[in-house]
């Protein structure tokens, strides 16, 4: 699929280059190269540009397009037919062409179907900590549960935007891990916090610093840019609009921008979370506190949920709030609350009487998908209720809901135990049940690197560092991403690249590259054993390396090459052979626009993350 972007000045879509020269002669793609939706621009471009199939219809690749083309000679029949003939060739291998696409003897819910969602949710998990074997739970010896957290119940099973794919049903983390122990374990739940829609409502704005009506003063405006007079002037008690019912509400489509102003009071001097929920990309928003901006979406879609902790002092506190429509009906929603009364007061009871605690936190549709980015802090309140949890109980587990990394610095010291869930699909609850009981021994790796700081990051100095009007983004970082930054910079991560713990242990030995020295004309085999040392059986991702110092360009100090998913008994060595052939020693020359590789000495590493490599050999190619 073809992105919106311009790469190089061209769109994806009629990126000639990219779509036929790289993709399908250099890399010898046979299938179909389609447009993201709406994101093509010109027919006859992007027929020559290769692309095979607009999407989600023929706006510009149609019969009156291309037709008037090919007689000019601007379009070939023999470029039509090859997108035919791709179309077709997946047409006939699918066997599109000879059955009826709807069979219904095939059940659209099966229990197969649910086993293998099972399946991929257990392997997908990652254990980042276990502290003194805190895991896995001896169901023996735990008589009440407590699970906390706004991500326990309902599942999230998937993120936001075009990953909203709806199950048949969604097993949350509450309801797996409660069906899994029975009526042997009382399970006890809170959702820990307020969501975000009850924070915006109990949040309580007013007009005026004294004798104020309740709410934010609303000057609606019909054009985008706030200008003249408003056409319509309306007292809103909360902002909490374009969301779900029973808050929802919205603004009539004719205003095209609005302005919110008024003063929220603060009762006693504290931290505040100042927190503002949409519109993506759907609109523009910015929030001023005391004439200074808070919250900034106005030039570019940043945060499906931005916030910030002030200290504040108390009184009174002018607020402004203005938003602007780009396309449809945009949804907002903002709060401000004292961070100690996020923390619902039943947390730390449920949790100090429980012979454990699951504490289940992150993100959901509504605050990642696609659209925004989403901040590398948890939304409001989160890391409150994770200091409550652990403060109650040091028998606590953490379990993140999220398509990446999160900023764990205020608690990961104090944390006991950590699961990575990401989002596990329909059957997530019954997954983490069984990793968290040892019925599944966890086996997932992290396929990125988790920064421990987001100012770490390698695209932290520039990712918002072009004007958003220029339409166009550096890459300063280069091929120095994830665990490559990190070893160059020689700085510290949360977790790297490879890396999951496990019930068991592995270790590596007996590593021979073979040939030693030579040409790569044949692959070159990297060989080495694994053994399971102990006492569960288990999974392990075997991680092939090579290191390049002696290039004539900037290389990693090492980059993935290859590996091998292992299952071992306890006690059980397996032998493993990862091959590599030219591809895993070369780099991309830009001047001779290929694949290059220079004489000289690689450096060979395997071990099971980015950060444990225990083996070590070379290959010196003349």
């Amino acid at each position: 699929m073809d992105s919106y972007n311009l790469t190089n000045g061209e769109h994806m879509s009629q990126n000639g280059y990219l779509n036929n020269e790289v993709a399908k002669k250099q890399w010898r793609f046979d299938g179909i190269i389609m447009s993201d939706w709406d994101s093509t621009y010109d027919g006859v471009v992007a027929v020559n540009g290769g692309l095979d199939i607009e999407m989600p219809a023929g706006a510009h690749m149609n019969r009156a397009t291309l037709l008037p083309a090919i007689k000019a000679g601007k379009v070939t029949e023999a470029t039509i037919d090859d997108h035919v003939r791709r179309i077709l060739r997946r047409a006939v291998e699918f066997g599109w062409l000879d059955r009826d696409q709807t069979d219904p003897s095939i059940p659209a819910y099966s229990q197969r179907g649910r086993e293998v969602a099972l399946d991929i949710a257990r392997s997908g998990m990652v254990l980042l900590k276990n502290n003194d074997n805190l895991l896995p739970f001896d169901k023996s010896k735990i008589k009440t549960l407590a699970i906390l957290g706004p991500d326990a119940y309902p599942g999230n099973a998937v993120g936001g935007g075009s990953a909203g794919v709806v199950p048949f049903h969604n097993i949350s983390f509450l309801e797996g891990i409660a069906n899994f122990v029975g009526p042997e374990v009382a399970v006890t739940y809170s959702s820990g916090i307020p969501t975000l829609s009850e924070m915006a409502d109990m949040t309580a704005f007013t007009t005026a610093t004294a004798n104020g009506k309740p709410g934010l003063t609303s000057e609606r405006f019909l054009w985008d840019d706030l200008s003249g007079k408003p056409a319509e002037t309306v007292l809103d008690d909360h902002l909490n609009f374009g969301f779900e019912w029973p808050t929802f509400y919205s603004i009539p489509s004719r205003f095209r921008s609005v302005r919110w102003t008024g003063y929220y009071i603060a009762d006693k001097p504290g931290k505040y979370e100042i927190f503002a929920q949409g519109p993506g990309e759907d609109g523009q928003y910015h929030l001023f506190l005391d004439d200074k901006i808070v919250l900034d979406n106005w030039k570019r879609a940043t945060a499906l949920v931005n916030h910030a902790t002030l200290n504040l002092p108390p009184g009174p506190h002018k607020i402004r709030i203005e938003l602007r429509r780009l396309y449809g009906d945009p949804n907002l929603r903002v709060g401000i609350l004292n961070e100690a009364s996020l923390v619902k007061p039943e947390v730390k009871a449920l949790a100090s009487r429980a012979d454990a605690v699951v504490v289940a936190i992150g993100f959901d549709p509504s605050s990642e998908g696609e659209g925004s980015d989403r901040t590398f802090s948890l939304p409001p309140g989160q890391d409150a209720l994770i200091a409550a949890a652990l403060s109650a109980n040091q028998k606590t587990v953490i379990v993140i809901t999220s398509g990446g990394a999160v900023d764990m610095n205020s608690w990961i010291e104090r944390t006991p135990a950590l699961l990575q869930a990401w989002y596990p699909g329909q059957e997530g609850g019954t997954a983490l049940a069984q990793v968290l009981f040892g019925h599944a021994n966890p086996s997932g790796k992290l396929p990125v690197t988790f920064d421990r700081r987001f100012e770490d990051s390698a695209v932290f100095h520039t990712y918002y560092a072009d004007p958003p009007e220029s339409k166009k983004v550096k890459y300063f970082e280069g091929v120095f991403l994830g665990y490559r930054h990190y070893d160059k910079a020689g700085s510290k991560n949360a977790f790297p690249f490879g890396y999951g713990l496990s019930y068991t242990t592995f270790k590596y030995g007996n590593l021979s590259v073979t040939p030693q020295s030579g040409t790569l004309e044949s692959p070159v085999v990297v060989a080495f054993d694994v053994t399971n040392t102990g006492s569960r059986e288990g999974a392990e991702v075997a991680e092939v390396y090579v290191g390049d110092g002696h290039a004539r360009v900037p290389r990693p100090v090492k980059e993935l090459k290859g590996f091998s998913k292992l299952r071992l008994k306890p006690g059980e060595t397996q032998h493993v052979q990862v091959s590599l052939d030219r591809r895993a020693f070369s780099y991309y020359n830009v001047d001779k626009e290929d694949w290059t590789a220079d004489p000289g000495d690689f450096t060979i590493l395997v071990g099971g993350s980015s950060d444990n490599t225990p083996l070590r050999g070379s290959f010196s190619l003349r």
